[in-house]
């Protein structure tokens, strides 16, 4: 590679405006982000509304755990989201938030997620023989990762082949990230739901007979039970709320299904493609990884079993996520007079923890811009609010370890069959909407492993 560190985000030097900001805003959230934010505690500033940007572990600990209810998600955050998730467990806020988060966290419990990795594993094998069937011209690895976590998402959610047409709703969930995704001036200004966005209103056909496909597959499972491993629309289904023995309503299970769809595959799907990139960027890192896995796979193929076997693989999708968090920024309202770095915060000011300037900042890490999956060789020497790619506290992403591990069977997959090199010419760029995303794709060259004697 012609660089010595991996494609960064250009981060602000110089005061922008209101109008400014939007502008770049809607091209890429992450641009709006002070290059100081990764040299300081907290940054603050004014751009309609007070803002403060904290890269501070206790203070984000003080935000996010500590005074969670004084920190609601923004109104930027509902605004993008609600048309498409409702007042699931993402965007919910309090008891409503509470009891759901009580009836669904049996659904991701260890034993769960792991009766689930065999779709995981047969996913990641489909992944193998479609590069193979590509031949020796080079493959784009988004496109890959997108369709192998879709696959997984899919037969997780709806096994029982469901009247669920997935294409449609992957094509759904595209057109309503990249349109209703982007910043829009009314939403920063905190415009209520019904004023109309620009650039929404196309999306709302999609969604609406996605959400109705949905509640059809739901009640149609609802009626007719499941046999075999149960899937997550199952675990759902039975789901109650120990506290006040709530079940969710066809409405709620469909706007919490539709999240897990949203967040689970395009999330891991991201991640995924900047550890390839990353991987192409680092031969030698890439060459460890593969030795690590093939000395435990022996040439089978990857199980859950295996994921707690393979740290090096995780150290890589560790690393990975401190360089491009698939949530580059999370944000909240506050609701009290607060004070956060000896700093004052009002009621209704925007609380930030950019969490892309979080994995880069130098009071927390160093040479941040490095590539290095050795950083995590000793997790308990990490602050753990210094590193955040799943959020924390109590609204930490329920789906976490459901992530973790198809990356780690999907990656370890991928090793164990090609090395890859990267198409000289064809960086990715890091571009932020909803998620952080490699534009352009990233292109690489997949040669099959030769196997020893031994492998």
């Amino acid at each position: 590679m012609s660089t010595t560190l991996p494609v960064r985000v250009p981060l602000v030097t110089e005061p922008w405006g209101i109008l400014k900001s939007l502008a770049e805003a809607r091209r890429n959230v992450l641009s709006i982000i002070p290059d100081i934010a990764t040299r300081q505690p907290m940054v603050s500033g004014k751009t309609g509304k007070r803002w403060h940007m904290v890269m501070d572990p206790q203070a984000i600990r003080e935000v996010l755990l500590d005074r969670l209810d004084d920190y609601p998600k923004s109104l930027v955050t509902k605004n993008l989201l609600k048309p498409a998730i409702g007042e699931s467990l993402f965007i919910a806020e309090g008891a409503h938030w509470r009891w759901q988060r009580r009836a669904a966290a049996p659904v991701f419990s260890h034993r769960n997620v792991m009766n689930l990795s065999p779709i995981m594993t047969a996913a990641a094998e489909r992944t193998v023989a479609r590069i193979e069937a590509a031949g020796p011209r080079a493959v784009n690895m988004l496109d890959e990762m997108v369709t192998t976590t879709f696959d997984v998402i899919g037969d997780v959610t709806f096994s029982g082949g469901d009247t669920f047409d997935r294409d449609k709703v992957h094509g759904a969930i595209d057109d309503y990230i990249s349109e209703a995704g982007k910043i829009s001036l009314f939403d920063v200004l905190g415009f209520p739901d019904w004023v109309p966005r620009p650039g929404r209103l196309m999306s709302g056909a999609a969604l609406k007979e996605m959400k109705s496909m949905a509640d059809s597959a739901i009640e149609a499972r609802a009626e007719r039970g499941h046999d075999g491993v149960p899937d997550l629309l199952d675990l759902l289904l039975e789901g109650v709320d120990p506290k006040t023995k709530r079940q969710m309503s066809t409405a709620e299970l469909r706007d919490n299904l539709l999240t897990f769809i949203v967040a689970g595959h395009e999330t891991t799907a991201l991640t995924l493609s900047w550890a390839m990139y990353l991987l192409g960027f680092d031969p030698a890192v890439q060459a460890r990884a593969r030795a690590e896995v093939q000395d435990v796979l022996q040439g089978r193929a990857c199980t859950g079993d295996d994921v707690e076997k393979l740290p090096y693989i995780r150290m890589i999708i560790d690393e990975t996520l401190r360089l491009y968090p698939a949530a580059g920024i999370i944000s909240r309202t506050a609701q009290k007079h607060d004070t956060l770095c000896g700093r004052e915060i009002r009621p209704g000011d925007t609380v930030m923890i950019p969490i892309y300037a979080l994995g880069r900042n130098k009071l927390l890490w160093d040479d941040p811009d490095r590539f290095d999956p050795d950083r995590f060789a000793d997790r308990k020497s990490i602050d753990r609010y210094a590193y955040l790619p799943f959020g924390d506290g109590p609204r930490i992403c329920i789906g976490a370890s459901f992530a973790l591990q198809e990356a780690v069977i999907i990656l370890a997959t991928l090793l164990s069959k090609f090395e890859f090199a990267p198409v000289p010419g064809k960086e990715p760029k890091p571009v932020m909407i909803l998620t952080l995303r490699p534009e352009g794709g990233v292109w690489m060259t997949a040669k099959p492993v030769q196997r020893t004697a031994a492998g």
